[in-house]
Order: C-alpha cells, then sequence, then structure tokens
C-alpha cells in the first residue's frame, strides 16, 4: 500500500490514499485510481465502494467523461475533502480547488493525459523495480525567471508536471526528475517551440541580488542558476513531451516540424541545450520510458530513452 496515512472520518488506507491523489491530481478516472492505488485487485469493484462512500460522506464528487464512448467516471474532491488531506499535514498545501464547471469542462481530457502520463511511469516502475509513486509527482509547479530577449518582464515557466523517479541499478539508487508537457494536438507547433524556449530562459537564468549598498555585482557571477535550488543535482531536468489526441501518422508530422523549428532558435541550439524528447502517449504506455521510444528535439533524430540516451543498453546507471 503506498503511502499510508492518518484517515479522516472513518475511512479506509485506500479511502485516505484516494483523498490524497486526488488532491494532488485534481481529476482522475475510476480505472486511474484503480491502477495507481489497487493493481493487485483483478477488477475495481473495493475501490469503487471507497468512493462512493466518501462520496456518501461529502468529501469526493463525480461527473461522467466527455469525450466519446467513453463511460468512466471521473472523481475530484469536494471542499471538505480538500480540507480533510490538508489537516493530516502530509502534502503540500495547493490553493487550486476543482469545481463541477471545471470538471465537465474543456480541459477535462488534458488533465486525464497528464495523470495518464504520470501513471505509465508508475507502471513501469512497479515492472523495473524502480520506484516511483502517484504522488512522485505534481501538475503545474510555477517557476519564475526572466529573459534576456524580454528584459523587465517578470516570468512564469508552468510544466503541465514535475515526476520524480528512483531508477535502481544493483546498490545503485539514482533520484531523476522530469519536467513533463503533454500536447493533445490542441497547440500550434509555433506554441510548443516558445514553450521549449520558455524553458531555455529558465535554464539560463541567475536571479540577481536586491539593489542595496555596496559595489555592483558582476553580471552573471552574482549567484547560481534559479533551477539549481529546486533541482540539486548535477544537471538540468530531462523535458519530455508526450503527444497525444490524433492518429500515428500526425503526431509523427508535429514531431518533424517542430525538430525543424527548434533548429532555428539559436537559444535552443546554444552549447547548453536542453536535453528534451518527444514521444507518443500510446508508445510511453506500452514500451515505458526507459525504451528507446523518445526522439531528441535537438540535435540528432535518432531514438532515446527518457534520459536521452541513445543507447541505454550500454549504460549500466543513469547519470542524475
Amino acid at each position: 500500500m503506498p503511502y499510508p496515512t492518518r484517515t479522516p472520518l472513518g475511512a479506509t488506507d485506500v479511502g485516505q490514499q484516494a483523498l490524497n491523489v486526488l488532491y494532488q491530481h485534481r481529476l482522475i478516472s475510476t480505472q486511474q485510481l484503480h491502477q495507481m492505488l489497487t493493481p493487485h485487485h483483478t477488477r475495481a469493484e473495493y475501490l469503487r465502494r471507497q468512493l462512493h462512500m466518501l462520496r456518501e460522506r461529502g468529501l469526493v464528487e463525480r461527473v461522467g467523461r466527455r469525450a466519446h464512448g467513453q463511460t468512466d467516471l471521473l472523481w475530484w474532491l469536494t471542499e471538505p475533502g480538500s480540507a480533510a488531506v490538508e489537516a493530516t499535514g502530509l502534502l503540500p498545501q495547493r490553493p487550486y480547488r476543482m469545481s463541477p464547471e471545471a470538471a465537465a469542462g474543456p480541459l477535462q481530457e488534458h488533465t486525464l493525459a497528464t495523470v495518464e502520463t504520470g501513471l505509465a511511469f508508475v507502471t513501469h516502475a512497479r515492472t523495473l523495480g524502480h520506484e516511483c509513486g502517484p504522488l512522485d509527482w505534481a501538475p503545474e509547479i510555477a517557476h519564475s525567471y526572466r529573459d534576456e530577449q524580454r528584459p523587465g518582464e517578470d516570468l512564469r515557466l508552468i510544466p503541465d508536471a514535475v515526476l520524480n523517479y528512483i531508477h535502481i541499478s544493483g546498490p545503485q539508487r539514482t533520484l531523476l526528475t522530469f519536467m513533463l508537457e503533454v500536447d493533445r494536438t490542441q497547440m500550434t507547433i509555433a506554441r510548443l517551440a516558445q514553450k521549449l524556449h520558455a524553458y531555455a530562459a529558465y535554464q539560463r537564468y541567475v536571479p540577481q541580488p536586491s539593489p542595496g549598498r555596496g559595489p555592483r555585482p558582476t553580471r552573471r557571477t552574482a549567484t547560481s542558476p534559479a533551477w539549481r535550488s529546486r533541482y540539486p543535482a548535477q544537471t538540468f531536468p530531462r523535458i519530455l513531451l508526450v503527444l497525444t489526441g490524433a492518429s500515428p501518422e500526425r503526431l509523427e508530422r508535429r514531431i518533424a516540424d517542430l525538430r525543424g523549428l527548434c533548429a532555428a532558435d539559436p537559444v535552443l541550439t546554444a552549447p547548453a541545450a536542453l536535453r528534451v524528447g518527444v514521444t507518443t502517449l500510446d508508445r510511453l504506455r506500452d514500451l515505458g520510458p526507459f525504451s528507446r521510444i523518445f526522439t531528441p528535439v535537438l540535435g540528432d533524430a535518432q531514438p532515446a530513452d527518457a534520459l536521452m540516451r541513445l543507447s541505454p543498453s550500454t549504460v549500466k546507471a543513469p547519470a542524475a
């Protein structure tokens, strides 16, 4: 059982875990919750009973899925449900609250696709003996930065999710961090390229000390890059783009177009280039992140794994 916690209002362990996961990810289908929390059960009946019990107590609510042909119910926390999770003090508090209108709204499928992306990492971590659980990724974490091309503006980079993963190889445990972007073909290729430009700007951003007495600090020598205070690993997190919502042929064309557009951006092709890979949600679910399913957005198009290694079988352990 992942993440056992104190249970509010007499909820079972699975019920509490469902509350925590719904708090973190906002909107999740019954089947996704089943894969996260009760994969050892053949069917999701036990989980469904727990969800209906939580609904009777006013902690969760549900809505039908908008997509054509989908019959699964989607669940989110009510205000009392959010308060119950926050009272345990076990998760970072988030101001976002789901509403019936938002749960049934046009962002429903994007939210579910982001959950499905994280779930693919969880599922394959179980198979590989690695560690990644339902709370090891968080959606829409804001990163403040400034861009040299837009002086004077305070900007925010908001990945669809930031995921932590512990890769285990013998006695060696390596903490990996991935920034995830999910595209359901709702965004233009130009917008996707602009988002990657924002990542490059954030990677380079060095916050300057507040003006005060004493000599003016030398430009770019005042402090470390902002990302190092949040991600203490030696390298900037890998950025993974996951495409869905269209035919495989159309998604392949989007990948080629994105590579071409990014190759023309000098910020993205600078020596301290980002490590960015793009794949489809179907490949990620079917083959897992450590198969060679990612096409590098920058440089050689030879397929790589999630660490941007071209030949993962020749590497004993990943570099952080």
